[in-house]
C-alpha cells in the first residue's frame, strides 16, 4: 500500500495529528500533504517554499494543505501551484477527507469557532519516532495579544479519559516505552468535562490505569495552571517525567501584561523554584518571544536577566512576529533586526543555562531512552549520545552513566 507524503510544521500537536492523517490517506497515490503551522511568518514562508519544492520536483503530485495557517486563510493556499485540496484542522482528521474522490472534489474548511468537541484519534505509529503523542486537548479559549493560533483551532475540547487511555494501551502494545500528553493549552484540559477534571487528575488515573506505562511527559504548560495533583506526581511517582516546560513568554511584568498573559514573573519563578526544590535535577524549559512590540532596552534586559537568573535549560526562543489581526499587530513594533540581535543574546544565556545543568549531571546514572542506536533523552530531556563505539537498541531505554559534556549536551556510557 502505498502512502503520502506528509511534510510537517510547528508543534507537537501538529506531528499527532499528521501521524493520524498518514493512517487515513494510506493508498493515496502521488499525494503531498502540507500540515501548516501560523504561530510566525517564517513558519508560513517555510510551509509556502516547501508546497513550491513538491511541486516543481512532481508537477503532477497533487498538494493537499492542512493545518493552522490553512484554516486562517485558505484562499493564501489555494492559489499556490500544485494545491488541489485546503482542508481545515477538523476537516483534517475525518477519513472521509482523505478518499480518492473528496481529495479531487476541491477544499473544505469548516468553521472552527463552531466546535464543540474533540473526537478522540487512535494512533499507534509515530514514522521515525520512539516516543509517542497523545492529543488531549485542542483549541483555546484565552486570547493573548501576539497569538493568532485561537482562530485557527477554535474554542478550548477535552478528549475524555477513557479515550485518552485507549489510546496509551494501544501505544504500548505497538512497542513506546514514553508517551507525551500534548494539545494547544493542555492546562485547560477537563474543563468542558463534567466535573471539570485537572490535568493532574487525568495524568494521575492515566498512570493508576495503564501499569505498564514506564514514562509520561507533559508538552508546554502554562505556569499559574499547574495544579497540586501534578506537583504530587513530580514528587512521587517516578514514571512521571522530571521535565516542564513552561509558557513563559517573557520575563518582564510590563510585557507579561502588554501579551495579555495570565502569569507574572513572580508565578513563574516560584514554579521553578518549587520544582528544583522536590527535584533537584529536573530539567525546565521556556517558550520566549524576543522584541515584542514596546519593548525597549529596559524592558529586554528584566527578560535577558530574568532568564539568566532562573536558568532554564531548554530555552525556545521566537522573534517576535507580527500576526495580522491580533492586537499586538496595532503596537509600535521593534525593528526585525533588534528583535533577531535580542533573541541571539537569549540564546546565548540560554546555551550557558544548559551547559551548566548538564555538567551538573556528569557522574550520575540517567536512564536513557535510545531515538537512535547511539542518542536518546533522559528522563529529564536531556540529550545524550554514548561514548564513541558504543551503540544500543533504539526504543530501549538504556542505564547510563553521564561522563562528559559537549556542545550538544551529555557523553555517557553504559553503567
Amino acid at each position: 500500500m502505498s502512502e503520502p507524503e506528509i511534510l510537517t510544521f510547528g508543534c507537537r500537536l501538529n506531528t499527532y495529528e499528521s501521524e493520524v492523517m498518514r493512517g487515513h490517506a494510506a493508498g493515496l497515490e502521488n499525494v503531498v500533504i502540507v500540515n501548516t503551522c501560523a504561530v510566525t511568518g517564517e513558519a508560513e514562508r517555510q510551509a509556502r517554499q516547501a508546497i513550491r519544492r513538491a511541486h516543481r520536483d512532481n508537477p503532477d503530485a497533487k498538494i493537499v494543505v492542512t493545518g493552522c495557517a490553512a484554516q486562517i486563510n485558505p484562499d493564501l493556499w489555494a492559489d499556490l501551484p500544485g494545491v488541489v485540496r485546503v482542508l481545515g484542522n477538523e476537516d483534517k482528521l475525518r477519513a472521509e477527507s482523505w478518499t480518492p474522490e473528496a481529495v479531487g472534489s476541491g477544499h473544505a474548511v469548516s468553521d472552527i469557532m463552531a466546535a464543540k468537541e474533540t473526537a478522540p484519534q487512535l494512533v499507534t505509529e509515530f514514522a521515525g519516532r520512539t516516543r509517542a503523542f497523545v492529543q488531549v486537548q485542542q483549541g483555546c479559549d484565552h486570547r493573548c495579544t501576539f497569538c493568532i493560533i485561537p482562530f485557527g483551532r477554535g474554542p478550548s475540547r477535552s478528549v475524555p479519559i477513557g479515550a485518552v487511555v485507549e489510546q496509551v494501551r494501544a501505544l504500548l502494545a505497538s512497542g513506546y516505552r514514553e508517551v507525551v500528553l500534548t494539545g494547544v493549552d493542555i492546562t485547560s484540559w477537563g474543563g468542558d468535562l463534567p466535573g471539570t477534571p485537572r490535568l493532574g487528575q487525568l495524568c494521575r488515573r492515566l498512570l493508576a490505569l495503564v501499569p505498564d506505562l514506564e514514562r509520561l511527559r507533559l508538552s508546554s504548560v502554562d505556569p499559574v495552571e499547574i495544579d497540586e495533583d501534578i506537583w504530587r506526581l513530580l514528587e512521587n511517582e517516578p514514571r512521571f517525567m522530571p521535565y516542564l516546560h513552561l509558557s513563559l513568554q517573557a520575563g518582564s511584568d510590563m510585557i507579561l501584561k502588554r501579551m495579555k498573559r495570565r502569569h507574572l514573573t513572580a508565578d513563574a519563578r516560584s514554579v521553578i523554584e518549587r520544582a528544583r526544590a522536590i527535584r533537584p535535577d529536573i530539567g525546565i524549559g521556556a517558550d520566549v518571544i524576543a522584541g515584542f512590540p514596546t519593548e525597549d532596552e529596559t524592558l529586554f534586559s528584566e527578560t535577558l536577566n530574568f532568564i539568566t537568573e532562573t536558568a532554564p535549560v531548554y530555552l525556545h526562543v521566537f522573534p517576535y512576529s507580527s500576526r495580522p489581526g491580533t492586537p499586538a499587530a496595532r503596537m509600535p513594533a521593534a525593528p526585525v533586526a533588534v528583535r533577531k540581535a535580542r533573541a541571539a543574546k537569549l540564546r546565548e544565556a540560554g546555551q550557558d543555562s544548559a551547559q551548566a545543568y548538564y555538567r551538573s549531571l556528569l557522574g550520575k546514572e540517567l536512564n536513557v531512552l535510545m531515538e537512535t542506536d547511539s542518542s536518546g533523552h533522559s528522563e529529564q530531556f536531556a540529550p545524550v549520545r554514548l561514548v564513541d563505539g558504543m551503540v544500543a537498541e533504539v526504543g530501549h531505554i538504556e542505564r547510563l552513566r553521564a561522563v562528559a559534556v559537549d556542545a550538544d549536551g551529555l557523553v555517557a556510557e553504559r553503567v
